[in-house]
């Protein structure tokens, strides 16, 4: 059984487990398994990592099909990385969604939990996101049988898509992406024909080659679109060409820039984009709250969700007008704009400097006199100076990236003491790791799972701490 490249035959699928894979159970061996598969669902399954009580594999056949599955919708499903989840219907995902945020709060945090509450799902299950970015290669990863329909060979062909999972320098060509609503394929594909048409060369990320990079296309709940292009070094006058096709063919886009990356990395933190067209930001709403993003702004992906998120977030703290709120990882400030009407005063805080000055003009923005934000690390600036400026938090908003929060930041919590704790997490598995290490202090009152991202295994997650009694 534990042998390399061992085939197991007629595998009966049972369930989910972390991560999106599928699970079964062989003779009390726990196998977990990639590759498009539902409960009720028997595989065979070729496995990788073969341990005494454990094993992961990938479907090399089917022998029989659950009668939970439902035909996927997009043409890319099973080779783009995205919408794993497509072929279960979604009231399914969601309880399964449910599920993992139990087991993680339970088995990695081994917390008493209150009854959880029902994940809340999105209104939208397709066109939901209001931010992608495709990635231009000179090497389009074909499928097996577009190789098979060229006789096994290989031919080049230029690409504007999606990465493919763990092949770092192969792109699927997308034709069409559900995941935000027109003209967001106009938009790519416009751009792919003109450039194919005109020569203009695609990049190739191992030679280092090639002028188009990237393509950054933002859709905002009020209308206004901000694509922006990434190229690898300037072209004045094919990039003007490109980019006056661009806008007589999408006259839809509001604003148009464009970025020059000559770095070996895709990462644009550290570059300047500039505006071609329009006023160089776009203009996004959540309930009368205006926030301005920036082609560099985080902002939450799914409006609609990022507003039902923010509610709970702000239910749970409680608000009554005389709390001082502290908002770390606080990013262009939205969580803490979005509460400061109910709050006494609002202190964010973030590592970047650029959000920081994205929350304050936020804040402006929409005139909130009552919030503050305030750059650099939680553990150096919440010092007894800090403390005696701004007060000692009634309720402290935490809403980390996926990595968790850093244990010294745990411990600055512990030593905070604030009577309430909100954890907006998009990770469970970090989330109850960072509530096992806060229990000595907090118990968990309420929990509330919120469903971002359809058709993916990822959830967020809304998590109440309370201070105990004899604390």
């Amino acid at each position: 059984m534990r042998k390399k490249n061992v085939v197991l035959e007629n595998v009966p699928v049972t369930a989910y487990a972390a991560e999106g894979k599928a699970l079964a159970r062989i003779d009390g061996k726990v196998i977990f398994i990639e590759g498009g598969v539902v409960p009720g669902d028997v595989v065979d399954v070729r496995l990788g990592k073969n341990k005494k009580d454990w094993a992961e594999g990938k479907v090399v056949n089917f022998h029989s099909y659950s009668d939970k599955r439902v035909t996927p919708f997009c043409e890319h499903f099973g080779t783009c990385g995205g919408c794993k989840w497509q072929m279960m219907p979604y009231s399914l995902q969601l309880e399964y969604k449910q599920q993992q945020v139990a087991d993680h709060l339970s088995r990695i945090g081994k917390l008493e939990l209150p009854e959880m509450s029902p994940i809340l799902g999105s209104k939208y299950t397709e066109h939901y996101r209001n931010k992608l970015e495709f990635t231009f290669s000179n090497k389009a990863y074909l499928t097996d049988a577009e190789i098979k329909a060229n006789d096994g060979e290989i031919p080049r062909k230029p690409a504007l898509g999606f990465h493919v999972p763990k092949l770092f320098d192969k792109v699927l060509d997308i034709n069409t992406c559900y995941l935000m609503q027109e003209p967001v394929n106009l938009i790519r594909n416009t751009i792919r024909e003109y450039a194919i048409a005109n020569d203009l060369t695609f990049f190739d990320i191992r030679q280092q080659e090639g002028w188009l990079r990237n393509l950054v296309v933002r859709l905002c709940t009020t209308g206004e679109i901000m694509v922006n292009l990434v190229i690898h070094y300037e072209d004045k006058a094919n990039r003007i060409a490109l980019m006056d096709h661009l806008l007589k063919t999408v006259p839809a886009i509001t604003t148009l820039l464009y970025t020059v990356n000559p770095k070996k990395n895709d990462s644009i933190f550290d570059l300047e984009p500039k505006t071609y067209f329009g006023k160089g930001y776009a203009e996004e709403k959540l309930e009368d709250f205006t926030f301005k993003i920036g082609p560099k702004s985080f902002f939450q992906t799914n409006t609609y969700q990022g507003e039902v998120l923010y509610k709970v977030t702000r239910d749970f703290a409680g608000l009554t007008g005389s709390e001082i709120v502290y908002d770390l990882y606080c990013g262009t400030g939205s969580i803490g704009i979005f509460v400061s009407r109910q709050a006494k005063k609002v202190v964010g805080i973030e590592l970047i400097k650029e959000a920081i000055d994205d929350a304050r003009e936020n804040a402006a923005m929409n005139n909130v006199n009552n919030a503050e934000f305030y750059a650099g690390d939680v553990v150096d600036i919440c010092d007894d100076a800090f403390f005696a400026h701004h007060g000692q938090p009634d309720v402290i908003i935490t809403d980390p990236p996926r990595a968790g929060m850093h244990e010294k930041l745990v411990n600055k919590l512990l030593e905070i003491g604030a009577p309430k704790i909100v954890y907006v997490s998009c990770n469970p598995a970090t989330q109850a790791r960072d509530l096992a290490l806060l229990d000595e202090m907090y118990t968990v009152e309420k929990v509330q799972p919120v469903d971002m991202f359809p058709h993916t295994h990822h959830i967020e997650n809304v998590v109440l701490l309370k201070k105990r009694a004899n604390k």
